[in-house]
C-alpha cells in the first residue's frame, strides 16, 4: 500500500494498534497488499526433484525403516522449499515417493483424503482397494478415492517405488480429514492381471447397467498404460495424416476421466498425460492453481518463471499458481501431470493466460 495513504504515526495511533494486538485484531489497511495482491503471489516456488537423488534415498529408507503400524507407509514427501518445511509440494497437493521392499506388505487403512499412484518403473506390487487387488506396473495410473480401505503387497523378490499424490494439504487446512486403521495385513493377497473394477468398467463406450448411478470419484481402479500409450500415438498419427487432433503441433495429451460423469477422476485432483515430439516446444502458460509433473520417458526441459531446468526420466517438478511455464522436448517426451484444477474450477477461480505459441 502507498505509504502516503497511511495515517500519521502518533501516540494515539500506536495505542490503537496496541489495542488491536491485545484483542487479536489486524487492520486491513496495513495488509491489503499481502491479502489481496494484484495477481497470485504464491509462497510455493518452482522446484525440480531429480529421480537420481530420490530413488537412492528411497532405497536406503527401505533398508533402514520398517513398514507397518505406526508409520503405516514408507512414503517420502516432497517439501516445497517455499512452504517453510511443511511436507507439501503445493498448498493443496501432497506428493511422495513410496517404496515397498521384496515380499513386504503395507497394512490397510482408509482416510477422507483422495489418493492416487503413478508408476514410472517396476512391477510386482498389488494395491488392494476395498478388497479388490489391483496390479501396479509401469505407466499405470491407479486410484484410491477418499474413504476406501487400501493396502499394498509386494509379490516379488525385487523392491518397487512409485509416485503418490493426495490432497492432504487442502484437507488439513480445511479441517476435513479423518483416518481409520484397517486390517493388519491386506484383505486379499491374490495377484490377478486385471482387477474386478477394470473387468466391470473398462470397456470403451460401454457402461454396466448395475452402475448407472453417478459416483463422485471414478470407479476404475487402474488406468492402464497400454491404453494411454495407444491414445497418445493415435493423436499424433492423426496429425501426421492431416487431421489435427491436438491443441499444439506435435503435442498429444489425454485427461483421465470418471466414466460415470465424464469429469475428473476425483473431486480434488485432475490427472493428465502429455506426449511431445522431439524438438517441439509448448506455448508459455500461466494458470491459477498448482501443477506437478513427473517425466515418464525421454529428455527435455521445463521453463518456469523464465528459468530453464533440464529434466529426465523420473524427475518431478512443481509449478505454483500463476508461474509462467512451458515444456521443451529434446527427444520424444512423455510426462504425467496432476493438479488441483477441480477445486479451482468448482470455486470459479480458474484463469489461464497463454503468452506465446512457439512450435
Amino acid at each position: 500500500m502507498d505509504n502516503a495513504m497511511q495515517p500519521e504515526d502518533t501516540p494515539a495511533l500506536r495505542a490503537l494498534y496496541a489495542g488491536f494486538k491485545a484483542n487479536h485484531l489486524n487492520p486491513l489497511w496495513t495488509q491489503i497488499g499481502n491479502l489481496m495482491p494484484r495477481q497470485p503471489s504464491p509462497r510455493a516456488v518452482p522446484h525440480v526433484w531429480k529421480w537420481s537423488d530420490l530413488y537412492p534415498l528411497a532405497k536406503t529408507s527401505g533398508d533402514l525403516v520398517p513398514v507397518g503400524r505406526g508409520g503405516e507407509r514408507r512414503a517420502i514427501g516432497l517439501a516445497n522449499p517455499g512452504l517453510g518445511g511443511d511436507t507439501y509440494i503445493t498448498p493443496t497437493l501432497w506428493c511422495a515417493i513410496q517404496y515397498l521392499g521384496p515380499r513386504e506388505t503395507a497394512p490397510e487403512h482408509r482416510h477422507s483424503q483422495n489418493a492416487f499412484r503413478f508408476v514410472v518403473e517396476g512391477e510386482g506390487v498389488w494395491t488392494v482397494v476395498n478388497g479388490d487387488p489391483v496390479r501396479m506396473s509401469r505407466g499405470d495410473f491407479l486410484l484410491t478415492p477418499g474413504w476406501n480401505f487400501h493396502g499394498h503387497h509386494n509379490d516379488r523378490e525385487k523392491p518397487m517405488a512409485w509416485l503418490d499424490g493426495l490432497d492432504i494439504p487442502f484437507s488439513f487446512q480445511n479441517d476435513v480429514g479423518f483416518f481409520e486403521f484397517g486390517s493388519e495385513r491386506v484383505t486379499d493377497y491374490a495377484t490377478p492381471n486385471v482387477s474386478r473394477s477394470e473387468r466391470l468398467w473398462c470397456h470403451p463406450g460401454l457402461r454396466p447397467l448395475s452402475g448407472l448411478q453417478n459416483t463422485v470419484s471414478s470407479p476404475i481402479g487402474a488406468y492402464r498404460w497400454v491404453y494411454t500409450d495407444a491414445a497418445l500415438n493415435q493423436q499424433l498419427l492423426l496429425e501426421e495424416e492431416g487431421h489435427p487432433a491436438t491443441v499444439e503441433q506435435g503435442h498429444a495429451a489425454i485427461r483421465y476421466t470418471n466414466p460415470t460423469t465424464g469429469g475428473d477422476v476425483m473431486p480434488t485432483i485432475r490427472a493428465e498425460f502429455h506426449r511431445l515430439r522431439a524438438g517441439c516446444e509448448t506455448a508459455t502458460r500461466r494458470e491459477v492453481g498448482s501443477t506437478v509433473f513427473q517425466v515418464f520417458g525421454g529428455r527435455g526441459a521445463v521453463v518456469m518463471g523464465g528459468v530453464t531446468h533440464k529434466v529426465d526420466k523420473g524427475d518431478i517438478f512443481v509449478i505454483p499458481s500463476w508461474v509462467a511455464w512451458s515444456l521443451q522436448a529434446e527427444t520424444g517426451f512423455d510426462l504425467f501431470r496432476f493438479s488441483d484444477a477441480p477445486i479451482i474450477e468448482r470455486l470459479n477461480f480458474d484463469r489461464v493466460m497463454i503468452e506465446d505459441a512457439k512450435k
